[in-house]
């Protein structure tokens, strides 16, 4: 059969991705960043989340219930995580002298003030993190109800914790169409959904108030390496281990600095056979010359005057 003469003339064929979001380039051809200290900024972010025993939603969150309701087993395994495994990381965080990021729900500011409290004691950054987990977007929510929702968790988390975010992680870091504009018009200052880069970038400023995306690489969690890979936690270790030798040697070799984000659970890493394979890895690479651990803010903040 013939092609339509028409097949291949796309209109918005262009170099990089299909659309006028941002200006695409790539990361070796753009001006080198530098860091207060090191070549390799580290970005730890720990995911608060609270899972109601119903899914809802356009979708179920990466982590939801799986039996039939009510699935106490996976409810109470990930309320451990805020009970237990989420304390677990704040003294690991203190005992290495290192800062980082803590992806919350409106529902966990609000049902465990004692642990935000504690996360803001300890000097971390509060990002905000949708309603619940049952707060997810996609096109088929709609803008108004998408709206509602993205305001609500600002709303919330404010009201819970005294501090308006000026970071926002989607639920599977999935967005809908309108999600950008809605984010710059909760004055967010950035996202950390596309993981399309290893820094910072911006989108487009006429369309999106200037807004940032800072690449949150789900590839680096320990969901997908220790969940879904089946590794083991030291195995996890080493590939953090891995990701920051290659990145410091990159940096040395390129010239600017580097990002590595490193994403954590605390249901999945707080578990007491596998926290210590997270502090080693944090004495680890708190020891290096070549490591700047940062909240998002910080980087974004660094980044930003450099541009």
């Amino acid at each position: 059969m013939t092609l339509p003469a028409d097949y291949s003339q796309y209109p918005h064929r262009r170099e990089g991705y299909d659309h006028d979001l941002y200006v695409w380039s790539n990361m070796h051809e753009r001006a080198p960043v530098s860091w207060p200290k090191g070549s390799v900024a580290v970005w730890l972010t720990v995911s608060l989340e609270w899972f109601p025993i119903q899914p809802g939603g356009p979708f179920k969150a990466p982590g939801h219930m799986v039996t039939p309701y009510p699935d106490y087993r996976h409810y109470t395994s990930r309320d451990y995580g805020n009970r237990v495994g989420a304390w677990r990381f704040l003294d690991a965080f203190e005992k290495a002298g290192v800062k980082a990021s803590f992806a919350t729900n409106a529902a966990i500011a609000e049902r465990y003030p004692e642990l935000v409290e504690a996360v803001q004691a300890g000097g971390h950054e509060i990002i905000a993190h949708s309603t619940d987990m049952n707060g997810t977007i996609d096109a088929t929510l709609g803008e108004d109800a998408e709206r509602a929702l993205i305001g609500d968790a600002m709303t919330r988390l404010k009201k819970a914790s005294g501090a308006r975010p000026a970071g926002w992680l989607s639920i599977a870091r999935q967005q809908s169409f309108h999600t950008l504009d809605i984010l710059r018009d909760e004055g967010l200052t950035y996202c950390c959904d596309w993981v399309n880069d290893e820094l910072p970038y911006r989108f487009k400023t006429e369309r999106f108030g200037g807004l940032i995306n800072l690449p949150l690489n789900h590839e680096l969690s320990d969901r997908q390496i220790i969940t879904v890979q089946q590794q083991s936690a030291d195995s996890w270790a080493q590939s953090m281990r891995d990701a920051f030798d290659w990145l410091a040697a990159e940096a040395a070799r390129e010239g600017g600095g580097r990002m590595l984000p490193i994403h954590l659970t605390p249901y999945i890493m707080g578990l007491p056979y596998r926290i210590g394979a997270l502090e080693c890895l944090l004495a680890d690479l708190a020891g290096r010359d070549e490591a700047w651990f940062a909240t998002g803010s910080d980087i974004v903040r660094i980044w930003e005057a450099q541009q």
